[in-house]
């Protein structure tokens, strides 16, 4: 039995360019379908605020009807109710979250109604004034896209999942040119993983849906910045500062979009009716401030350029955050992304006055880092994603550490994010600890009952006598045993349960199949070995193919309980000068702590 080489990553070369073809012909699709909802907004908001044609992304000018405006909001929220009702009500909430639910429930398979339905149903509410982003609605639509074409072959549910996501991240890479983020995005919120096999095609999908972006719209970023320059280190401690103050908010608007969601729920009305009143909330929060409407990336780039004052930044601070969670409760169309950095950015600029400097668009960038790492709880995602975005490279390290710190505060706080809070509230666990399997860092040999040890029964023992014995306590008492030959040789393996039940005469007619693995497999691979045959138990060959072991489910145990104790048990290496004194005087007892011990 030939030893394979067993190297850092398992990676299929055929699945690998198969997949990344099918996400190079995604990311062209992911292009065009972020490029034709972009201008559908545009298209939406200048008919409903201007009366003309227009294409551009605009901010909604709500002069223009005055008190009126308040029922364009509540328009879009019926036309969005009713998609929803007679369309696929997968089109309701901010996306991401149900692009989880399809991953990690519906095997990675999305309806083709959501990827036509989600983005018209997305634009009518961004257009209509809704306080929201486009990369949510985009990330679904690319991602049920890619559900779509990985359904036309025969793939497993993996390789769905890869395509899947390359979707989703060519619809964000094209959205706000930021095809990096976007595959951090897919590593941190969608993947599960960080596998090359996963990761090569959602890379792939990322880039060239950039590359048709830059056709399409140019290359300047979407929030440019001046570079910034001369920064003081002193920036480091107030960038944590920022971002313990984002995580707060970011937890406590958490807090609320649920708490306002089961309120609705308690409505005498259906469903289908909640994105109305939550588009009345939008009209009413337009008419005190519109720069809250809408995409707001024009609103952004003011913030960011340092351009808003303080009393403007508050007032839009406060209606954003108001209208933005009560509409989002309702049920409504829209991405979370937009959102989290105008506010996040206004935060940035209110808290300007009692830090030092003068630098409103520095603390505004940051603010819109630390919103986003304490929301999403993706950190990189967070920090890559407002380098991408402004190009002011000088704050990557000041972002990276507000982020983090956004991030601290409502891991600490609050169990679940805003994305994954509505995919646990539908029974669905998301675990977003990410760690070479624990069963992947021992080998078969470390934990196998060597040959010279091992309890078998031969293929002519009698059934009743082993029965017997059993029965006695002269024989051990496993939950199996492995069947020899003439030879000496394992042939197979009789459980415990056949043997005492006696419906043979000899072992060999009781015998069942049992499969074969190298001792210098990882135990990772016995467990699935185990998984595909359900079995419990595996013999142990050399590379020779001698059988040298024999090894079961408890025998796995093993490597788990290694696995615990790494992370459990406490012991002190080296101790400090007046431990050693004690030591000597004989008051020290114990030389470690466990986990249930205090500090």
């Amino acid at each position: 039995m030939k030893r394979p080489a067993l190297g850092d990553f398992t990676t299929n070369g055929r699945q690998l360019a198969f997949l990344s073809l099918m996400s190079a012909i995604i990311g062209v699709m992911g292009g065009f379908i972020a490029w034709i909802l972009l201008r559908l907004i545009g298209l939406i908001t200048h008919l409903v605020y201007e009366g003309r044609v227009g294409w551009s992304l605009i901010a909604p000018n709500t002069h223009h009807w005055g008190p009126w405006s308040v029922v364009v909001p509540i328009t879009g929220g019926l036309i969005v109710g009713l998609l929803a009702k007679y369309g696929s009500d997968k089109i309701r909430g901010h996306g991401i979250p149900e692009v989880i639910q399809a991953i990690l429930e519906e095997n990675s398979q999305m309806q083709p109604r959501v990827a036509l339905i989600k983005p018209i149903a997305s634009a009518i509410t961004i257009g209509t004034g809704g306080p929201f982003g486009a990369e949510g609605p985009i990330i679904m639509s690319g991602g049920a896209v890619g559900s779509l074409v990985a359904q036309l072959f025969r793939l497993s549910s993996l390789e769905r999942r890869t395509l899947l996501v390359a979707g989703a991240a060519a619809g964000m890479s094209a959205t706000f040119g930021a095809p990096v983020s976007s595959v951090l995005l897919a590593v941190e919120l969608l993947l599960f993983e960080w596998r090359p096999q996963s990761l090569i095609p959602v890379a792939i999908a990322s880039a060239i849906a950039e590359g048709v972006r830059v056709w399409l719209l140019g290359t300047a970023p979407i929030f440019g910045t001046a570079a910034t320059s001369g920064l003081p280190w002193s920036t480091i401690v107030w960038a944590v500062v920022i971002g313990i103050a984002a995580g707060i908010v970011s937890g406590v608007l958490t807090k609320f979009v649920y708490f306002i969601e089961d309120a609705y729920r308690k409505l005498p009305i259906h469903w289908v009716w909640w994105p109305a009143i939550g588009g009345l909330m939008i009209g009413i929060g337009g008419l005190i401030d519109p720069r809250a409407l809408g995409v707001g990336y024009p609103t952004i780039r003011l913030l960011d350029a340092g351009h808003l004052l303080w009393e403007a930044a508050l007032v839009l601070f406060v209606v954003k955050a108001v209208i933005w969670v009560l509409s989002l409760s309702s049920g409504t169309s829209g991405g979370v992304l937009a959102p989290l950095m105008m506010l996040g950015g206004a935060l940035g600029v209110v808290l300007s006055p009692i830090l030092p400097g003068h630098m409103v668009g520095v603390w505004a960038t940051i603010g819109m880092a630390a919103m986003l790492g304490g929301t999403m709880r993706a950190p990189f995602t967070a920090t890559i994603f407002t380098m991408e975005t402004t190009h002011n490279w000088a704050l990557l390290l000041p972002v990276l550490m507000a982020s983090m710190a956004g991030m601290a505060v409502t891991v600490l706080w609050i169990p679940r994010s805003i994305l994954t809070e509505k995919v646990a509230r539908r029974g669905v666990h998301v675990a977003r600890e990410y760690a070479v399997h624990p069963l992947e860092g021992q080998a078969v040999r470390d934990i196998m009952v060597p040959r010279g040890q091992v309890v078998g029964v031969g293929q002519q023992d009698s059934v009743a006598t082993l029965a017997v014995q059993i029965g006695r306590g002269t024989m051990a008492n496993h939950g199996s045993y492995p069947v020899l030959d003439a030879d000496h040789e394992i042939c197979g393996v009789v459980y415990r349960r056949d043997i005492l039940l006696r419906h043979v005469d000899q072992v060999g007619d009781a015998t069942k199949p049992c499969i074969t693995v190298g001792d210098w497999e990882r135990v990772r691979v016995v467990v699935e070995a185990m998984a595909r045959d359900d079995c419990g138990e595996a013999r142990v060959v050399n590379q020779e193919g001698q059988w040298v072991g024999w090894v079961t489910r408890s025998d796995v145990f093993i490597t788990w309980r290694r696995q615990v104790d790494q992370e459990e048990k406490r012991e002190q290496i080296f101790r400090w000068p007046w431990q050693r004194t004690a030591a000597i005087n004989g008051s020290e007892t114990n030389q470690g702590r466990s986990m249930a011990e205090p500090f």
